[in-house]
């Protein structure tokens, strides 16, 4: 772990040597940006899409990324080669700088930091074959959940509420609105149609929950952008949630709730198929 090659404000050096300064704005304040990108096969999974959002979440918190799209884009490439990623992930994380303490931004002058780093991380097949098992949490987070900030009290809250009850994943609600996982989009299929909460500043828009309504699209699904409740979440034939490192992965109970058959259901699993055929498409991972 030692000798794994990270990336550091414009250096590439080994991760023992890598150092955070104390005044570093997203170790004081969180105020910084992430992207969590999937490898698979040494190559990138939907890497576009994910440097796409980065920038749009560094607009919309006013924060400059000092690097351009093409030199971050072989930042994680060089990254990947350096340390032969197979299957796992590329994490960049860009913060607004290094400054004196002080609650509104720097001046100019202050450039923003930019980490990034790799990591081998299976994909979790067994989990979705069998399914998993959630808890519902009151979502308790900050009203710009569209931005995939550094801010995740409130996700990890909800995390660990679920990971203390033996669960795979928090699913969270305002009131009775369903919102999202506390790491991942959440779905509920019923009659055959998936519903899955609106693009709006509540919840994240996931790269994977694109890359599912897409797919769907595609093969005649009926994909709905609509607020469901925490009943029908309860009553649905079938539930997933989805993420980078997640995929489709179904949920087969909530609470102590059972969900449909209590496995996996047909929809799920059609879809879990089509993202594998998109990941073999794009990428070089084994066939079978």
């Amino acid at each position: 772990m030692t000798n794994e090659t990270v990336f550091l404000n414009g250096e590439f050096v080994k991760r023992k040597h890598a150092k955070v300064d104390i005044e570093d704005r997203g170790y004081q304040f969180g105020d910084g940006i992430y992207e969590v990108i999937r490898v698979y096969g040494g190559d990138v999974f939907t890497m576009n899409e994910h440097m796409e959002r980065l920038y749009q979440s560094a607009e919309k918190m006013k924060l400059k990324i000092p690097f351009d799209l093409q030199e971050l884009t072989s930042i994680v490439f060089k990254l990947i080669e350096a340390n032969e990623v197979n299957e796992g992930i590329v994490y960049m994380q860009v913060s607004r700088g290094i400054s004196p303490r002080q609650h509104h931004f720097p001046g100019e002058d202050v450039s923003g930091s930019v980490i990034a780093y790799t990591k081998e991380i299976p994909r979790p097949l067994k989990e979705m074959q069998e399914g998993v098992t959630a808890t519902l949490v009151e979502d308790i987070r900050w009203l710009r959940c569209d931005i995939k900030s550094l801010n995740l009290l409130g996700n990890i809250l909800a995390k660990e509420e679920a990971s203390s009850k033996g669960h795979f994943e928090a699913i969270q609600h305002r009131g009775e609105t369903v919102t999202e996982g506390s790491s991942s989009n959440a779905f509920i299929v019923k009659d055959g149609t998936v519903f899955t909460h609106p693009a709006t500043n509540l919840i994240l828009n996931g790269i994977t929950r694109r890359v599912i309504k897409d797919m769907a699209d595609k093969n005649g699904v009926p994909f709905v952008e609509q607020i469901f409740t925490v009943d029908e979440l309860l009553s649905a034939d079938e539930i997933f949630i989805a993420s980078t490192t997640s995929e489709v992965m179904p949920v087969i109970k909530v609470n102590d709730v059972t969900i449909g058959q209590g496995m996996p259901g047909p929809v799920t699993t059609k879809l879990q198929e089509w993202f594998t055929a998109s990941i073999k498409s794009e990428c070089k991972i084994q066939q079978g």
